[in-house]
């Protein structure tokens, strides 16, 4: 008796966790639930796990560009997510293909009215991964920040600046906006150092010296050679250009410091100035140029005249 009591609850029980209930159009059980949530938390495992052997095994691979390992990646990552949460609703909701479509459809009206930035933020992501702009460990600038890129994610990118902060930066400013890509294309990259001298300086002199300061610069290439440029003749100095080659262009910041401390070591040593804008501040008192009136009085001093009558002396 005692055993076929207990039969009979196990049996009752089972009853009430695959009897279906329905919500709506759906007929729901307790253990197709269950069955949805393990096939969506394998699809998560399984995610990770591939993706990361994946970036493993194309590591490995030598000739290939060491950015392809983490955008092959994310793809197989993103695509067994999606692939499961399909499965997933399919098996716990019961949901058909179409259906699942329909809800989509729903869903991407709601984005285009209520989630349109991140939207697009999701299509840049794509955009960045298919079209590779930029990759992972690329040292960019974009409005004022630079850094290394540490991980593009859906929704956003990850820079690495030197002060190893992390700057978040939405995926559709990178494509939007202007950036500028440090380690794209050709390793190596110019930087332009700007100097303006006092209008009275030797050229020839100015120019050598600027080229002295570019020798034995760690990272700076000697060829490409350094060159000067003269570029205009401004209102307070005569303005120059130093133009210098390098392969590390990440360290641009460091090179532009190194070279400005050897110019100014160099400029004082030869006595070169550096001008700086003055301004030159007239008085005027009553409508009166006060310092006009100072120099006819001292102008009659020397004469041995009287000095004029200032009407504002009375």
């Amino acid at each position: 008796m005692m055993i076929e009591s207990w039969r009979d609850i196990l049996q009752q029980i089972w009853h009430y966790l695959n009897d279906p209930f329905t919500i709506g159009d759906l007929h729901i059980s307790v253990t197709r639930l269950i069955e949805g949530l393990l096939i969506f938390s394998l699809a998560l495992f399984l995610s990770r796990t591939l993706s990361s052997l994946l970036q493993r095994r194309i590591a490995k691979r030598a000739y290939l560009d060491p950015g392809i390992n983490y955008t092959l990646g994310r793809l197989t990552q993103y695509i067994i997510i999606a692939l499961g949460t399909l499965l997933a609703l399919k098996t716990g909701l019961n949901l058909d293909l179409t259906s699942i479509a329909v809800l989509f459809t729903a869903l991407s009206v709601g984005i285009g009215f209520g989630l349109q930035y991140i939207a697009a933020d999701i299509a840049s992501g794509f955009i960045l991964l298919f079209e590779r702009p930029l990759r992972v460990g690329d040292r960019i600038s974009i409005d004022k920040q630079e850094g290394d890129v540490h991980s593009i994610n859906l929704r956003t990118t990850v820079l690495m600046t030197n002060d190893r902060v992390s700057v978040i930066v939405p995926n559709s400013k990178l494509i939007r906006g202007e950036l500028i890509n440090w380690s794209y294309g050709d390793p190596r990259a110019r930087i332009a150092i700007p100097i303006g001298v006092a209008t009275d300086a030797d050229v020839d002199l100015v120019t050598q010296t600027l080229l002295r300061a570019a020798g034995d610069i760690e990272n700076v290439l000697k060829d490409p050679p350094p060159k000067v440029q003269f570029l205009e003749f401004a209102d307070w100095s005569n303005n120059f250009r130093l133009l210098v080659w390098t392969n590390r262009p990440r360290l641009h910041r460091q090179i532009r410091s190194d070279i400005n401390y050897k110019i100014h070591k160099l400029f004082i040593e030869v006595g070169i100035e550096i001008p700086y804008p003055q301004t030159e501040v007239r008085l005027r008192k009553n409508g009166v140029n006060l310092d006009a009136l100072e120099d006819l009085r001292l102008l009659h001093d020397d004469d041995n005249l009287q000095p004029l009558h200032d009407p504002q002396d009375e």
